[in-house]
């Protein structure tokens, strides 16, 4: 799934409209497991002006990348994170851990010859869905469209939990970045 997609899931599994730490614990946490991969390209793009071409077919795929995405999509690190926020009765720390390991879960089966090391550091094996989100040759063209509904009804669900307009702006922001997303062409653009 996109990043935005996962905003919203995340938000819409932990977020608290009368705990704003614990939502916003969820919004940060529903981001960190692409935050590395965003930071990245980002620096590769804009500031390296390295062509898209390199970084998603050559850097994407290097060991140096490959290990730090290792580390935060890691279910071990998430999960023990999860834990002890649950065993410390840590409301924003469940939101945070919680949220990401949303992400993952949601990911991992929408990852083809991208997929992450999800078990690391017990494991560096890599789970090659026949799905991906991207990937038009592995079912893209049905999943896109249905994480888009499904993001769509997240933002709902939101909407209706959330009075105060600026969580409401926020999601509205969110939602307007996955559907933007969806348009044809998006991932030709980079």
């Amino acid at each position: 799934m996109i990043t935005p997609a996962h905003l919203l899931f995340g938000a819409a599994a932990f977020a608290d409209p009368e705990r704003r730490r614990t939502t916003t614990a969820a919004i940060i946490g529903a981001l960190a497991p692409d935050l590395s991969l965003i930071l990245m390209v980002g620096v590769s793009r804009v500031l390296l002006q390295i062509p898209p071409q390199v970084i998603f077919d050559e850097l994407y795929f290097s060991d140096a990348w490959q290990q730090v995405f290792a580390i935060d999509n890691s279910f071990i690190f998430w999960g023990a994170g999860f834990a002890i926020g649950i065993w410390a009765k840590r409301a924003w720390l469940v939101a945070f851990c919680g949220a990401a390991l949303l992400h993952l879960i949601t990911d991992f089966p929408l990852h083809h010859d991208d997929a992450r090391m999800h078990f690391w550091p017990v494991s560096d094996w890599r789970f090659e869905s026949p799905f991906s989100y991207w990937d038009r040759r592995h079912g893209a063209g049905w999943i896109s469209p249905l994480e888009g509904l499904l993001s769509i009804g997240m933002f709902v669900l939101l909407w209706r939990r959330f009075r105060d307009w600026r969580p409401r702006a926020m999601f509205t922001f969110i939602v307007t970045l996955e559907v933007w997303a969806m348009l044809p062409g998006f991932f030709g653009m980079f």
